[in-house]
């Protein structure tokens, strides 16, 4: 089944795939063409996997639950302009932080570092988004040797509950390469609803408050159930 997005790109004052460039707000991060080009076919590249998980992996949570039917995934445009690259400002004691599941069970979570990026804000006005990133915390043996180095980032913006989910979503930034000049990609584009955004069997981390961006991000993810 295709995905379904209203558009692959993002409108912009004369970009198109032949553009030489799109236009960018002074004090935004500068992108060239070649820049657009390859934050697009990435991002296509990462819709159509995750369009081919949901619809193949017996992990998906349409295979695991046959109550819900899989219409492909709902997707706002693709806007090079909200992808950045970042440090990972790692604390130099991270803390465990209660974070609640949407089962109503208190989770115990690392709150590794932050991260920060400018994206366009209202009026296309330059906009720097401090984002917590946490780390994974095991449940099991198994899963620890897995993602025991994985960073994620939880959040809630202006369009949560309205055209985005209404717990909220994440963007998974790569594994701690425990290098502190290591630069990190954030892009706002692969932000994805957790499972629980399509099925009721799952339980999924609910954003703190302090993970709520006072911007409307019309990038990533939109609602899958209306």
């Amino acid at each position: 089944m295709k995905p379904a997005y209203p558009s692959i790109i993002a409108a912009c004052a004369g970009f198109a795939l032949a553009a030489s460039s799109c236009a960018r707000t002074p004090g935004l991060p500068p992108l060239t063409r070649a820049d657009s080009l390859r934050i697009i076919e990435e991002n296509i590249a990462f819709r159509t996997a995750r369009d081919s998980s949901f619809s193949h992996d017996p992990g998906s949570p349409f295979m695991r639950d046959t109550s819900v039917h899989y219409h492909g995934i709902n997707w706002f445009p693709i806007d090079p302009a909200f992808r950045g690259i970042s440090l990972l400002h790692a604390y130099a004691d991270p803390e465990t932080v209660v974070v609640m599941g949407t089962r109503g069970e208190a989770r115990r979570e690392l709150r590794y570092g932050y991260v920060e990026i400018t994206v366009p804000g209202p009026g296309g006005t330059p906009a720097t988004l401090r984002l917590n990133v946490y780390k994974f915390t095991p449940y099991d043996r198994q899963r620890y040797d897995l993602y025991r180095d994985n960073l994620s980032i939880w959040f809630t913006d202006s369009t949560t509950g309205h055209e985005t989910y209404g717990v909220g979503r994440y963007l998974d930034i790569g594994n701690d390469t425990h290098d502190p000049r290591h630069m990190y990609v954030i892009d706002l584009n692969q932000a994805y609803n957790p499972f629980c955004a399509y099925s009721p069997r799952y339980s999924c981390a609910i954003p703190r408050e302090e993970d709520r961006l006072n911007i409307a991000l019309h990038v990533g993810e939109m609602k899958y159930h209306e």
